[in-house]
């Protein structure tokens, strides 16, 4: 995997890695994301439609956010691109029905999400996902997206050896959505119990910081790109587990709730950083869980790869115009971004296509 003959080829620069996205990722991650819309548009059923359209609309950032692990192997993009572009839309689609959902039921939500535990499963049969909710005709959509993540598995030569650690982790993702999206004087008790059960595994780790983590697709994607070369054991596909899950991906959820505060305050959602007695408290918490992200890659072949992501995860949430609306926010940005030159350098590079995007639209 990694270690050897690869590991010259993952880019180790923010300039190298910079030229791959933009040159090769992004166009792609693009057309992709432009055949599924095509689908999306045919959806007869109105509900349906609507949060497939706005999923991809909203949110196609995280798909070109996850396209970076593809830049780490360009030869195999043509298999990653596919399979991270429609994880994640499963994700960002479901998460849309979900949070504006005309059902509270958990049955509902578990179904759904056995569409992401049967995509990351080459051998699992496709189902009826929408069958206890009352929109049920998507002209096929969810199936494609199903059916596409399969084939992109069945081109990986060491799938076998991360399979369990994928299902592992969307497991984990499915539990989160359904906890969070039941009846709110549910969501807070139900992810408590659950926490209960996993808690054991993390004991330095708050509860909500635990759930954050589970809310990521960089470990899914990172084992994607192990198995897109041979050889790959699971021992390295445990090692990758591991320092993925959980500062990784909790850095990277956590970041998310960060810059969604205000709205999540105004729409009267769950959000994870609302679980600290302070600003203070919520910086050195998010400041202590980058930290442990920063040591845990360390472990990897090529950690510069890894250190890139998580200075480019900072950069991205930090510098969204969202930040700017949100004073105690910008305070909490200011602090982390001191630590590090790099988040700093990728910031800037991230400002500079924001403003870019705002001019030309």
């Amino acid at each position: 995997m990694l270690i050897s003959a690869q590991a010259r080829q993952v880019p180790k620069t923010p300039v190298t890695l910079m030229y791959r996205v933009y040159k090769y990722v992004l166009p792609e991650v693009r057309a992709e994301l432009g055949r599924l819309r095509v689908i999306a548009e045919r959806i007869p059923d109105d509900e349906l439609r609507i949060q497939a359209i706005a999923s991809m609309t909203s949110k196609q950032f995280h798909c070109e956010g996850g396209g970076i692990y593809a830049a780490a192997n360009l030869n195999s993009r043509h298999i990653l691109i596919p399979l991270i572009v429609c994880l994640q839309t499963i994700s960002d689609y479901l998460d849309n029905l979900c949070d504006r959902s005309t059902s509270l039921d958990p049955d509902d939500f578990r179904l759904l999400h056995q569409s992401m535990l049967d995509a990351v499963d080459p051998d699992a049969p496709l189902r009826d996902y929408y069958a206890l909710r009352t929109e049920r005709d998507d002209g096929g959509y969810l199936h494609e997206l199903v059916r596409t993540c399969q084939a992109s598995i069945r081109q990986l030569p060491s799938y076998s050896a991360v399979q369990p650690y994928v299902s592992e982790l969307v497991g984990l993702y499915g539990d989160l959505q359904v906890y969070k999206h039941i009846v709110k004087e549910k969501r807070e008790p139900a992810l408590l119990e659950w926490w209960g059960k996993h808690g054991y595994t993390v004991p330095h780790l708050h509860w909500n910081e635990f759930a954050a983590a589970t809310g990521s697709t960089l470990g899914m994607f990172m084992l994607f790109l192990a198995a897109s070369v041979e050889g790959c054991s699971p021992e390295e596909a445990l090692e990758i587990r591991s320092a993925y899950f959980p500062h990784v991906c909790g850095l990277h959820i956590m970041l998310d709730y960060l810059i969604d505060q205000e709205e999540d305050r105004i729409g009267g959602d769950l959000n994870f950083c609302n679980y600290y007695s302070s600003q203070s408290q919520l910086v050195e918490r998010i400041g202590d869980i980058v930290e442990r992200a920063r040591q845990d890659v360390n472990r990897l072949p090529v950690p510069r790869f890894h250190r890139m992501v998580i200075e480019g995860l900072l950069a991205l949430y930090l510098s969204d115009p969202k930040v700017r609306g949100q004073q105690d926010v910008q305070l909490v940005s200011k602090r982390l971004m001191r630590r590090s030159p790099l988040t700093r350098l990728f910031f800037w590079g991230n400002s500079v296509v924001i403003r870019l995007r705002q001019s030309s639209n």
